[in-house]
């Protein structure tokens, strides 16, 4: 303290010396390491508020994935009952085979990224696909809006076969076929979609999502030459049920333009359970 006091005696009387510059000098960084570690702590909280209120583009994969095979958690009195119980390997991301008479089978769940695969599967296969044959409980919407136009751009057919299943964001792939398929004990189902469960989203985000995503599928439904009858039955439908088409209702809505066994090759292998 003695030599501080006769430092700043010299600095009074014009004669400043090493030891008061070398104080002052290390006061100047401490008061600016105390300001630096002030201002990160308000910038990373702030960053870390303007991430908790940012919703997602729609640019975004939406709906990952729609739905788990079979969501029969409750069901209305006047619901149609589930026509078939499906396996639950279904949850598995959807893969690709080439059978016979150029049937791609398309087993499993639509995953963010399914529809650039089916792109290059398509790509690779060239001229021997003909039919799109759907097993699936669905997924990404956008994956799904994507197969779909992929199917009615090439001039593929979609099938699905007796005691399958096609639920959710499938039909949407189903409804791409120049000739849409179905046997008589095939299970198409359809519910509500939305963003806000596996984005995170509430209020007013959720129901901006779920508005947009509502009216993409409504052009695209309409684009295929589909009756939007299908999607009032889908938004009626709460996300853990499903609403099971009749064999009436698929040609009347235009969503199968055949319901028939008969459209079901015969002494084919079928996949496992």
């Amino acid at each position: 303290m003695t030599s501080l006091k006769a430092a700043m005696t010299r600095w009074r009387d014009g004669r400043p010396d090493d030891d008061l510059l070398r104080w002052l000098y290390r006061g100047l960084i401490a008061a600016t390491v105390v300001v630096l570690v002030l201002d990160y702590g308000d910038i990373r909280k702030l960053a870390e508020s303007n991430a908790s209120v940012a919703s997602p583009s729609f640019d975004d994969p939406l709906d990952r994935p729609a739905a788990e095979p079979l969501p029969q958690t409750r069901r209305a009195p006047d619901r149609r009952a589930p026509p078939v119980r499906e396996s639950e390997a279904l949850k598995n991301a959807m893969t690709f085979e080439l059978a016979a008479d150029g049937r791609l089978e398309a087993y499993g769940t639509i995953t963010p990224g399914t529809a650039q695969r089916f792109a290059d599967e398509v790509g690779k296969r060239g001229t021997y696909v003909k039919t799109v044959v759907l097993r699936s409980p669905g997924g990404s919407v956008q994956d799904a809006l994507a197969m779909g136009r992929l199917i009615r751009d090439k001039g593929f057919a979609t099938e699905v076969e007796s005691g399958r299943y096609c639920a959710s964001s499938c039909p949407l792939v189903f409804a791409g076929g120049v000739e849409r398929r179905a046997a008589t004990k095939a299970a198409i189902g359809v519910h509500q979609v939305s963003a806000a469960r596996s984005a995170g989203l509430t209020g007013d985000d959720a129901m901006r999502n779920a508005q947009a995503i509502s009216a993409q599928c409504q052009k695209y439904l309409r684009a295929m030459g589909i009756d939007l009858g299908v999607w009032v039955h889908a938004m009626e439908t709460p996300r853990d049920e499903l609403y099971y088409f009749t064999s009436a209702e698929l040609t009347e809505l235009k969503l199968a333009t055949t319901v028939a066994d008969a459209a079901i090759a015969k002494g084919r292998p079928q996949r496992p359970n």
